[in-house]
């Protein structure tokens, strides 16, 4: 018989799995980062830094406070301290280096053409002198930026006027002819992988796509705790059509198994016998690109909260504000907060507090001003400032003093 899950064991399932369930104990240090970056298995990259660039947030939202040059080691220090990779996992992220064999296929589908934007793939077919010349260059000078190598006379434009030469970067990148050797500011360096990538990883033999595509599946499968086909697909960004093959496979071969929660439409997949915690003591502010919450169809379904990031959106129209944070308390995701670092006026501002249907209890808004001072003091900023007046910020202001 196939098993059934409650709403509430599903949600306490993929917060455990996501790393929600146990408090660290002490210092953070790069033992304790990789451990929580391996339990989740891919981190998101975001170049917005209304508050800190997205990447460093995760783990804040599960370890507390920890130096972010802690994680600037493991992705882009020294050899003997690198430990992830960046990649397209799901959209630009950071990776555990072991997943390096995993993207082997994918590097050599967008080589072929496939599987990234059409502009760049057209742009492997026909620009082949620019992205040899591109390529050479990296080759005798070591880690370049994109823009050190442009010739062209007027300076480029948005993301989407790039110059051919940093069109031939990003392709030779997603084709894994070069790839990250570390971030000027948050301008990629690239270099040749065998210059950045350890030898024993950059050279097994690839894996069929098949197995590599299964091996993501299970890694999706176990950072989410239980979830359906399209959960797992997007995870890592899998074609349709390759995810529902490996997902036969895997229930075929017992390595996943079929279970229903009670209120989804499609079936859902966890592995192994799901053990289920009586409660998830867990209270953090989560970033718009976190694991837990990216995949919003997802999202409205284990937790009955629609959320979409409205940076993009005209002010006028925006519901909740420019850079909305969820705050997950008591197994729910109970309210929406507005924040920005604003470090001229060395203080976390905090511009709107929307609370859900049922409100921060007493205990919840407590906890939101803890979560608000320790980040304000991770950030460095030397207080949290109020700045409109609504009465859930009213509530607020008295639990921040």
């Amino acid at each position: 018989m196939t098993l059934t899950l409650s709403l509430p064991e599903a949600r306490r399932l993929a917060l455990v799995a996501q790393g929600f369930a146990r408090a660290p104990r002490g210092a953070i240090r790069h033992r304790q980062l990789l451990a929580q970056l391996g339990t989740l298995g891919v981190v998101q990259i975001d170049s917005v830094n209304a508050l800190v660039r997205s990447h460093y947030l995760p783990a804040f939202s599960r370890l507390g406070h920890y130096d972010r040059e802690l994680l600037d080691d493991l992705a882009w220090g020294k050899p003997r301290r690198r430990a992830l990779f960046e990649y397209w996992g799901h959209e630009a992220s950071l990776l555990p280096l072991e997943l390096y064999p995993l993207m082997r296929w994918r590097m050599r589908r967008a080589a072929n053409g496939q599987g990234i934007y059409q502009q760049l793939a057209r742009f492997g077919f026909e620009q082949r002198e620019v992205i040899e010349r591109v390529l050479q260059a990296v080759r005798e000078q070591g880690a370049l930026g994109a823009g050190a190598l442009s010739t062209r006379e007027e300076r480029a434009g948005p993301w989407w006027d790039w110059s051919a030469e940093k069109h031939a970067m990003e392709w030779l990148f997603a084709a894994g002819e070069v790839t990250v050797a570390g971030r000027r500011g948050f301008e990629r360096l690239y270099d040749l992988p065998e210059r950045v990538i350890p030898s024993d990883l950059l050279n097994q033999d690839e894996l069929p796509e098949a197995e590599a595509q299964r091996q993501l599946l299970l890694r999706a499968a176990q950072a989410l705790g239980v979830a359906t086909e399209r959960d797992l697909r997007d995870y890592y960004r899998l074609d349709t059509a390759d995810s529902q093959a490996r997902l036969a496979e895997l229930v075929e071969e017992g390595a996943l198994q079929a279970v229903q929660v009670n209120g989804w439409k499609q079936p859902a997949y966890c592995v192994g016998e799901p053990r289920v915690p009586r409660k998830v003591r867990a209270s953090a502010l989560l970033s718009p690109f976190d694991s837990l919450i990216w995949e919003r169809g997802r999202t409205e379904r284990l937790f009955d909260f629609r959320y979409r990031l409205e940076i993009y959106t005209p002010q006028h129209k925006r519901q909740y504000g420019y850079y909305v944070l969820p705050f997950l308390h008591d197994e729910r995701l109970a309210a929406r907060v507005d924040l920005r670092a604003e470090r001229a006026q060395d203080r976390l501002a905090v511009h709107a507090l929307h609370e859900e249907e049922h409100g921060l209890s007493e205990a919840g808004m407590q906890a939101l001003a803890e979560n608000l001072r320790s980040m304000a003091a991770w950030l460095g900023l030397a207080e949290v400032a109020v700045t409109c007046r609504r009465p859930g910020t009213l509530r607020l202001q008295a639990y921040l003093g």
